[in-house]
């Protein structure tokens, strides 16, 4: 297995959906731009309220790519 250098970037995604299309839409917008991206970690969830009753999410993860 060869050695890798990894940078991260920090991206917030939101979807009234739920947590998970929020972290899915931050990931495929990067993806669009970053290339080599290999993991990323959940580090922040909020979400806001509308009539007592969640209405949207937003979700800070922190992804992981490999250097050229």
């Amino acid at each position: 297995m060869s050695e890798h250098v990894y940078k991260k970037i920090e991206l917030t995604g939101s979807s009234a959906e739920g947590m998970q299309q929020a972290i899915e839409n931050a990931i495929n917008k990067a993806a669009q731009t970053v290339k080599h991206m290999r993991w990323f970690e959940v580090v922040e969830t909020r979400g806001h309220i509308e009539d007592g009753k969640v209405a949207h999410w937003q979700v800070t993860v922190k992804v992981g790519f490999t250097i050229e």
